[in-house]
C-alpha cells in the first residue's frame, strides 16, 4: 500500500474529527453523524481500486 494513501486517510480522519468536535460544541449532533458517514464513504471510495487490485491478485493466484 502506498504511503500517500495512508496519509490521505489519516488526513480525512483528522478533518472529520475536528469537524465533529466543532459541530458537537454547537449542539448540531445530527450533523456529526452525517460528517462521520461522509468521511467513511470518502475513505471507502479511495480504497475501491486497492480492493479491486487485491481481488484480481487473489483470482490470478488461485487460477491454474
Amino acid at each position: 500500500m502506498e504511503i500517500e494513501l495512508i496519509l490521505k486517510i489519516a488526513a480525512i480522519g483528522l478533518i472529520v474529527s475536528i469537524l465533529n468536535q466543532i459541530l458537537a460544541r454547537a449542539d448540531k449532533s445530527e450533523y456529526t453523524t452525517l460528517t462521520t458517514l461522509m468521511g467513511v464513504i470518502l475513505v471507502l471510495l479511495m480504497l475501491i481500486p486497492q480492493i479491486r487490485s487485491l481481488f484480481s491478485s487473489v483470482r490470478d493466484l488461485l487460477s491454474f
